[in-house]
């Protein structure tokens, strides 16, 4: 059986080994931030002009490299350089000076570059491996800036997908279609896929039938001065208008006419309006389909 007096004092020696414990272990603390705030106080104490200098040394390079970069746009434009090209050029060259800038900076704290650009080629390397995908609409950016299939302003259809380009970056091209819905397309989806470039403007086609007893042909000259007569119709390209189809209850009129791609919708409403009163002014029916039945009684 136990004795109550051993237990007692075996009890009682754990008790002063926890307390020993737990104050060692707050003066271990203790030191240890004693230690971090004589380290923090002393960097600071040696290395406070150089991180001064070298913070205004990057703001100061900075800002000169943003001047740079506007004075190199502004050269591009003065020379009619493409804007997506010149975006990048001015991009770049804002890129390289920051690049520097912070090279400049680092070597004011006294930090060398060297092994930092041996763990840059390092990680270069793992990161290629891990991003293919983005480095891929990278690439495929940079394809598109150089070749430019297209450009600012021109109207592409690209994986079913219509919209006037605003702006061409390594990663993805910004679409804008007529509501104005902003459409990021990855780069790598543009290049080396079919890809239809109508510029400015896009293909309306339209499609009227009127009743086989008129003449298409005056129809169709009567219709020619009414398209062209719309303001939303392209003056470089001629609209086209013919016989589309000899449907079973209509004579059906093509018309293929140039819009910009900005109002494509707001031009086929207006071009609708115009058509349907010159048809209306001269009397021109507009049948519906309609199927003639003979019951033969015998």
């Amino acid at each position: 059986m136990a004795d109550p007096a051993t237990d007692t004092t075996n009890a009682a020696e754990n008790a002063t080994s926890k307390g020993f414990d737990a104050k060692d272990l707050i003066k271990d603390e203790l030191d240890l931030v004693n230690r971090l705030y004589d380290l923090t106080i002393e960097f600071f104490a040696n290395y406070t002009m150089q991180l001064i200098a070298a913070f205004v040394i990057f703001l100061i390079g900075y800002f000169i490299a943003g001047k740079v970069s506007n004075w190199v746009l502004r050269l591009c434009e003065k020379h009619n350089l493409d804007v997506t090209l010149s975006r990048f050029i001015a991009n770049a060259t804002k890129m390289i000076l920051v690049v520097l800038i912070a090279i400049i900076a680092l070597g004011k704290l006294g930090v060398s570059v060297t092994p930092f650009v041996a763990t840059l080629g390092a990680l270069s390397l793992g990161a290629g491996l891990a991003l293919q995908g983005l480095l891929a609409n990278y690439a495929a950016g940079f394809n598109i800036i150089i070749i430019r299939p297209f450009v600012v302003g021109d109207t592409i259809t690209v994986h079913g997908v219509t919209g006037v380009v605003q702006e061409v970056l390594l990663a993805y091209t910004i679409l804008i279609d007529e509501d104005g819905v902003e459409i990021t397309v990855p780069n790598k989806h543009i290049v080396g896929e079919i890809l239809h470039n109508s510029h400015h403007d896009s293909l309306l086609e339209l499609k009227v039938g009127i009743a086989y007893e008129h003449d298409p042909i005056q129809v169709i000259e009567m219709l020619k001065p009414v398209v062209a007569a719309i303001d939303e119709v392209s003056s470089t390209k001629n609209p086209l208008i013919g016989i589309d189809e000899f449907a079973d209850s209509a004579i059906v009129i093509g018309i293929r006419l140039w819009v910009p791609t900005v109002n494509y919708y707001a031009s086929k409403y207006v071009a609708y309006e115009h058509v349907y009163k010159a048809l209306d002014a001269e009397n021109i029916k507009i049948p519906f389909p309609q199927r003639d039945i003979y019951i033969n009684k015998g």
